[in-house]
């Protein structure tokens, strides 16, 4: 015999109730789904590098999650300022990336056209270059060849 249940869904966003501690400076949340992040990630990266290697450094100190959490809140206020200023300097091309690789499963080699509007932007606008940490010195990245081969991974 099967039993029926109503269901209990609530239409209100969660809201946790633990107050944060005095000591832990308040920041709001950045505000954007995934694909605004992976769009200025590179642009995170390196305009937020000292509080990011902050916050790392203090991960490794402690596995205690209370224990950085002020480093965190100066990354997610880092964050936060850039995205402002890329709504406010590049936000056509800034939004014509981050709806290209929401259309395209976050691919970017599926939205290199609008990457290289949004990176020339960013560069006459506010001077941050796009740069992929790891990248082999002395040849060109991957985000600024014309015309691309793609190939099969398996030969």
């Amino acid at each position: 015999m099967t039993s029926s249940q109503s269901g209990s869904l609530s239409t209100h966003a969660y809201q946790d109730s633990t107050p944060m501690p005095a000591d832990v400076p308040k920041v709001a949340e950045i505000g954007v789904t995934s694909a605004p992040l992976k769009s200025a990630a590179f642009f995170l990266g390196a305009y937020c590098k000292e509080f990011n290697d902050d916050f790392m450094l203090c991960k490794n100190e402690s596995r205690d999650p209370g224990h950085c959490l002020k480093e965190g809140r100066r990354v997610t206020r880092c964050a936060t300022d850039l995205i402002t200023k890329m709504r406010e300097n590049c936000l056509q091309q800034f939004e014509s990336h981050w709806e290209c690789l929401e259309r395209n499963n976050q691919e970017y080699h599926l939205c290199r056209k609008p990457e290289r509007t949004l990176n020339s932007c960013m560069f006459e606008k506010l001077g941050l270059t796009k740069t992929i940490p790891g990248s082999p010195a002395g040849k060109l990245p991957i985000h600024e060849v014309q015309n691309p081969i793609y190939k099969g991974i398996q030969k």
